[in-house]
């Protein structure tokens, strides 16, 4: 028994002392890919930083940050709950067939934020009929995973898409021309049972984008490309999403489709940051954790895309992320498409106009969670940084 006893306490201080020891040894982490954010590196001992607390407060980030094997322990704990019997993991839900889907409920909204963002967005929209008319102005609302997948829900999930069903009703209500409004959760219904959304990210497929760009064209005097005029491309097969980064769940990892048609040939983007002949950046995804980058990059202020659509018609679409697979599929009905979000940078959407006057059709399109908390949507307001002109001007912001 002894010699178990002391068995055991070297195996233990070997253990301890490997682990302490690993600190030092083993390279520091700046980035964790599973967590989706930065890790706190060894901190400098600054003098003025230890006598306030701060330094041993980064200190202690840093211990448990550089943990050796930390993304083991992580998915493990996630694990332990899950068997515990939580009905979810850190506000996600385990649904059927591996999808992981994000919890919401009401107080995820601030009612005020919601009204005043249909305020801006409506006055937006009005605005914009009246100098380019409702057939060349549209908005899409797209449904999060769980309005699009409902099949998906566990049994025991509640339904979390009250508020916003309540939100595109009164953003509808508020429309001069209520067509505009184009509400794609019907029409993804109708597909629910195909890869529409990633299972790990709280985006959609470039599947579930071609869906929603028939429903578009089909609304707005469009033809859509049928499915078969594309040459579909799995460019990723390893990708693990955002709702993936809360849970830590264990669940087939997604692929990333690319539709290439002809229409893509002889584009130019400018995101900003760098000029390309594709709206398909894989390289740099290829080094970064997200795959979902792989469309113009990542997010940015603007966007701007020429194409060799010969229609006399240029788009400005205000969007958030979920826009960046789906304005491919444009390519052939408009030679120029300017992409504004609203998140980044800080210049006024209508300034923005100011430097595209040559703009004819209007495109909104927003998810209706990211729609219902976006803080930046006052950048759409007409008295903040749009002149008054007259019914025959463009929109000239």
């Amino acid at each position: 028994m002894d010699k178990l006893k002391i068995a055991g306490t070297a195996l233990f201080c070997v253990l301890l002392g490997a682990g302490w020891l690993s600190f030092y040894i083993l390279p520091q982490k700046e980035y964790s890919d599973l967590e989706n954010r930065f890790l706190q590196t060894k901190p400098e001992l600054d003098l003025e930083d230890f006598f306030h607390g701060s330094y041993q407060e980064s200190y202690e980030s840093y211990l448990n940050d550089q943990m050796p094997g930390r993304d083991g322990w992580v998915r493990l704990a996630a694990q332990m709950e899950l068997l515990l019997g939580k009905k979810d993991i850190n506000g996600v839900y385990i649904g059927r067939d591996g999808y992981l889907l994000e919890k919401y409920d009401a107080s995820e909204y601030d009612s005020a934020k919601v009204k005043e963002n249909i305020g801006f967005l409506s006055q937006f929209l009005n605005d914009a009929v009246q100098r380019y008319g409702k057939e060349r102005v549209s908005c899409i609302i797209l449904p999060d995973k769980a309005g699009a997948m409902p099949d998906k829900l566990p049994a025991f999930a509640s339904d979390s898409t009250v508020q916003e069903r309540n939100a595109l009703a009164d953003l509808k209500k508020s429309l001069d021309e209520p067509g505009i409004l184009l509400d794609m959760q019907p029409a993804l219904l109708k597909h629910q049972d195909e890869y529409i959304y990633y299972r790990t990210d709280h985006h959609w497929t470039t599947l579930g984008a071609y869906y929603a760009y028939c429903e578009w064209a089909g609304q707005t005097g469009h033809k859509a490309l049928g499915l078969d005029s594309f040459d579909r491309e799995t460019a990723f097969d390893d990708f693990y999403g955002t709702t993936y980064n809360k849970a830590h769940i264990r669940v087939p990892m997604d692929q990333v489709e690319l539709f290439h048609s002809l229409w893509e040939e002889g584009v130019t983007v400018d995101n900003g940051e760098a000029i390309s002949d594709s709206f398909y950046f894989i390289k740099s995804a290829k080094e970064g954790f997200n795959r979902y980058n792989v469309f113009f990059s990542k997010n940015t202020a603007e966007i701007q895309i020429s194409t060799k659509a010969d229609t006399g018609r240029r788009l400005l679409v205000v969007k958030d992320s979920f826009a960046n697979c789906f304005v491919p599929f444009l390519a052939g009905d408009f030679e120029e498409i300017i992409m504004v979000d609203c998140r980044y940078g800080t210049e006024h959407v209508n300034d923005i106009l100011k430097r595209h006057d040559e703009i004819t059709d209007l495109l909104v399109m927003y998810n209706i969670r990211k729609f219902m908390q976006d803080k930046n949507l006052h950048k759409l307001d007409q008295a903040e940084g749009m002149e008054i002109f007259d019914a025959e001007s463009f929109f000239d912001e």
